[in-house]
């Protein structure tokens, strides 16, 4: 895959990184760059790109080995991070840097239920101290009086204001707020879908329906439009046999066809997606368990119904004008959920997809002439979907405008 370096990136590393190696007489240079910025925008991966093109040979570190049990491990793992890092410089004769990812996960402070440990403490002052010191970091219990090489250190994180404000402050960490611009997201996206052959006109108009979206969206979104693929894998091999031809067949070959991509087809994955993200974000089900009270219902999307399942339709063909009703369709059952959703102040929406498309759980919605106010407007607007989308399922969508929940969720149409 041709990855993307943003220029802005490589220019803002490479300039903390070189002069931290370089001798400017008169002249302190902080040795630790913060990049910080909203998450799933690609930060580290960045940094890596960055590593490989300038041939530095990174020392990794995690928020996780930020903390222990035992009081003091997590700092004499920085520290012997630092010397490894100024030994490979010495031993190789290269550029090295030691990198922390997520450093505000590890030793910020969030709230006030964050825990304040004893670690978290002696994290920012050891910091602190390399940052003062670069040259004499020395191991607990012992004292080297040969000076080591200096090593810049980079760390990345959401949120720098939750750190340690002596640690943040000019002299000791530079600050760079990493937010890609369009050029960026362009040339990132472009780099993702690279091998699926996507047009530049396509990959743009990608990222402008999806603006709002981090970086990491778009890398997801195309681990989703394989689904087709491996799910049509599962069912030729069996899903029975799937663990033992995967783990335990050495002689196994998987091959997945690259399937054909449009932008319809990627827009409809990436709203079925937002979907899941704004379902995440307003079910508030932790909140609603701690205080007791009662979460708002959200319906998960109903699986693949069996044929035998009865539903509200059963449509073989679409009405062939807009005043004829099939004999088929139930009016007293649609009229009741209308009624149910109205009467619950919800918004009615329909959502429309083919076979393939539910299967790939990506629905489309579809737009009223005009909103429904009674039932009549509402089996009016029924349909015109019907005629819209005569081989189509039919999604009946009750949507609460001030929780911004659904309130109501059925499958009432299923072609045969």
């Amino acid at each position: 895959m041709g990855y993307y370096l943003s220029p802005r990136f490589l220019d803002r590393l490479a300039v903390h990184i070189t002069k931290n190696f370089m001798d400017l007489p008169g002249l302190r240079v902080p040795l630790i760059l913060g990049i910080h910025g909203r998450k799933g925008e690609g930060k580290s991966f960045q940094c890596e790109l960055l590593f490989e093109q300038m041939g530095i040979e990174p020392v990794r570190m995690s928020a996780g080995e930020l903390e222990s049990p035992d009081a003091g491990d997590p700092v004499r793992l920085i520290r012997m991070r630092y010397r490894e890092a100024a030994e490979l410089i010495k031993v190789r004769g290269k550029m090295c840097v030691l990198l922390i990812n997520d450093l505000d996960a590890g030793a910020g402070r969030m709230d006030q239920t964050t825990q304040y440990t004893v670690n978290t403490q002696l994290v920012n002052g050891t910091l602190m101290n390399i940052a003062d010191n670069p040259t004499d970091v020395q191991l607990p219990g012992s004292y080297d009086t040969q000076p080591i090489h200096r090593v810049p250190i980079l760390v990345t994180g959401n949120d720098f204001s939750t750190l340690y404000a002596p640690l943040v402050r000019d002299g000791r960490m530079d600050k760079f707020y990493w937010q890609p611009n369009h050029e960026d997201r362009l040339g990132i996206v472009q780099g993702i879908f690279e091998p699926d052959r996507l047009s530049s006109s396509v990959i743009e108009q990608l990222v402008n329906h999806f603006a709002d979206q981090a970086i990491d969206f778009f890398g997801a979104l195309r681990s989703r439009i394989y689904d087709e693929q491996v799910r049509d894998f599962i069912r030729n091999l069996g899903i029975g046999n799937v663990s033992t031809y995967l783990v335990n067949s050495p002689e196994r070959q998987v091959q997945i066809q690259l399937p054909a991509l449009t932008l319809d087809y990627l827009i409809d994955l990436g709203e079925a997606m937002v979907g899941e993200q704004d379902r995440l974000h307003h079910a508030g089900l932790a909140q609603a368990y701690l205080s007791g009270a009662k979460a708002d219902p959200v319906k998960p999307s109903p699986p693949p119904p069996e044929p035998e399942t009865n539903h509200y339709l059963q449509a073989d063909i679409a009405p062939q004008s807009q005043g004829d009703w099939p004999d088929y369709i139930a009016h007293h059952e649609i009229e009741h959920l209308f009624q149910q959703a109205m009467r619950q102040g919800s918004q009615l929406n329909l959502e429309t997809a083919t076979q393939r498309e539910k299967a790939g759980n990506v629905w489309r919605s579809w737009t009223w002439p005009q909103a429904p106010r009674t039932v009549t407007d509402a089996m009016t607007g029924l349909q015109t979907c019907l005629q819209d989308h005569p081989q189509s399922y039919i999604k009946l969508i009750g949507y609460d405008p001030r929780t911004q929940t659904r309130t109501l969720e059925e499958l009432i149409v299923r072609p045969q």
